[in-house]
């Protein structure tokens, strides 16, 4: 069952990465937008390290998902660092729109179904959803010393 369950995560959060650019869209374009767009949820490099957070960096880089937003990166010099950063943004706060809404389903599911039920697919929504959003929070505060120095 639990497999299932993992599946069932897996299927939900691929859905909320839709949901989440949908309505990041509709959000954009609203003066809550600029203050979301300074979240930061951990500052510090060392929980960072201790939550795993440079291990999911690596799979991002090494694996499929770095073809996901070719927007996220640098080409050459001329490009801009303002735009990278919106761009990163715009990633992150869609991250966390889809964690939002997996989450609740896993608290649906949890009273549905069953607490493993729940508890498997808000695990997939974590390393789906908050991890992506808090590898950008961390690529923007380096980005920002950069933009600073520019």
């Amino acid at each position: 069952m639990t497999i299932e369950y993992f599946a069932f995560g897996i299927a939900y959060s691929f859905t909320s990465w839709i949901f989440g650019m949908v309505f990041n869209s509709i959000l954009v374009k609203t003066e809550f937008y600029n203050r979301l767009s300074h979240l930061n949820f951990i500052e510090s490099k060392t929980v960072n390290k201790y939550i795993g957070l440079f291990y999911f960096k690596w799979v991002v880089k090494n694996t499929f998902f770095k073809f996901f937003n070719q927007k996220i990166k640098i080409q050459n010099k001329n490009t801009s660092l303002a735009d990278i950063r919106r761009e990163m943004t715009i990633a992150e706060i869609s991250h966390l729109i889809g964690f939002i809404f997996v989450a609740v389903i896993a608290v649906l599911k949890s009273i549905s179904v069953n607490p493993v039920c729940g508890a498997t697919i808000m695990l997939v929504n974590i390393i789906m959803n908050l991890y992506p959003a808090l590898l950008q929070q961390e690529n923007k505060r380096r980005l920002d010393k950069l933009i600073v120095n520019e």
